[in-house]
């Protein structure tokens, strides 16, 4: 790729984290800037040598801005109207489980390291318990006895007894 294209990935490193800031200003979404950005690169790559002898960061911040006026008279934005709002349980806290989530983040980082490894590599990655112990270069009964011991703290912190922990797969919905 280097011999392709000389000086991109250096260009690509040094202004990225410039021209990611650029997209997210752009679009207002993180993965959308990341999109747009990576999309953008994708068409510039092979004409690098023509653009680099010029003022290539302009010619990109141009092509962010055009590729994204594009996106925006093409995409449909997924928003369907309705006569009626849906209806949604009186009892429904929006913002409960979000606090959960925060509080259970800040006590997993309480956690010793190897429980908190432990956790992170079970719950949140999804790992089986003979991956998790590969991972972390122990036997499969030292996992199951430290994520007993994590998940006790984590029940004991919180005071409650449902662990609103979201493995990899359901992390995949959002």
């Amino acid at each position: 790729m280097t011999g392709a294209t000389p000086g991109f990935e250096e260009f690509v490193a040094a202004r990225g984290p410039r021209l990611l800031r650029i997209a997210w200003l752009l679009t207002g979404d993180a993965h959308q800037a990341e999109d747009l950005l990576q999309t953008v690169f994708a068409k510039v790559w092979p004409k690098w040598r023509r653009i680099a002898a010029g003022h290539p960061e302009a010619y990109i911040r141009k092509a962010l801005v055009n590729t994204h006026a594009s996106w925006w008279q093409r995409r449909w934005r997924g928003e369907v109207p309705c006569g009626e709002l849906p209806d949604r349980p009186a009892s429904s806290d929006p913002f409960g489980e979000v606090d959960l989530e925060r509080a259970l983040g800040a006590v997993v980082r309480r956690l010793p390291p190897r429980q908190r490894a432990v956790i992170v590599l079970r719950y949140f990655e999804d790992l089986s318990v003979e991956q998790t112990a590969a991972t972390l270069g122990c036997q499969p009964g030292t996992v199951k006895s430290q994520a007993a011991k994590a998940l006790r703290s984590l029940q004991a912190e919180l005071g409650t007894s449902k662990m609103p922990i979201r493995t990899g797969a359901d992390r995949e919905q959002y």
